[in-house]
């Protein structure tokens, strides 16, 4: 049986405190890309009791991503936005959740991300990840931009990282690796990179960011 909201709103309160957690339900967090980053992201946010997921990804479940991603064998083929909306409902019933199933580019992403107060950035390509850095960093500068960038291979997991580059832009991961370089992508590096990034979304919300720039967040 699925318990009711105010039971829901208890249990977060009694983990993360009655004030922090009204930060979280009153937040709405953007996630751009829900592959592994984007999808281990969604996860935590729901976990932690965000208010509103805005997803966008315009691809379909492939078996190559169930390695890394938070999806299902019984979910190949579907559009990612579709199978990580049922998997969040599973976990977190209340939540407000909105998905597009598109592309973005320069042309869409400020009416897409109009609403988010903080916008992860979560794609695979260097290119889409530029795009959206440079678009949000010049057209919506009060949004606060948290990127994930070098996560590949099998490196120490203490090279994963956050960097705050400015007042509302951080990059987490470790800044140098790349599957294109033949090192492959292993769920539990992935998984910690996106582990920071969704934990910034809530030191940001909790008013814990540091001041000054280019330090470990």
């Amino acid at each position: 049986m699925i318990p009711a909201r105010n039971e829901m709103i208890n249990a977060l309160e009694m983990r993360h405190g009655k004030e922090l957690q009204e930060r979280f339900s009153s937040a709405t967090v953007a996630v751009c890309g829900l592959g592994g980053l984007g999808s281990n992201i969604s996860i935590s946010l729901a976990r932690a009791g965000i208010g509103k997921l805005i997803r966008i990804d315009f691809d379909k479940v492939d078996i190559t991503n169930l390695h890394r991603q938070q999806y299902k064998a019984t979910q190949i083929g579907m559009y990612k936005t579709d199978a990580l909306s049922e998997n969040l409902k599973e976990i977190s019933p209340y939540i407000e959740l909105e998905a597009h199933t598109v592309y973005v580019n320069e042309d869409n992403a400020k009416d897409l991300l109009n609403e988010a107060d903080i916008i992860c950035e979560a794609f695979d390509k260097a290119e889409c990840k530029a795009m959206l850095a440079n678009t949000v960093l010049e057209n919506m500068p009060a949004k606060f931009l948290i990127s994930g960038s070098g996560m590949a291979g099998i490196a120490s997991a203490n090279t994963i990282k956050t960097r705050k580059v400015t007042d509302h832009f951080y990059i987490c991961g470790d800044e140098v690796s790349d599957v294109s370089d033949g090192t492959g992508l292993f769920s539990s590096r992935v998984m910690l990179c996106a582990a920071h990034q969704a934990h910034m979304v809530l030191r940001i919300l909790a008013n814990k960011t540091k001041e000054r720039r280019n330090i470990n967040e």
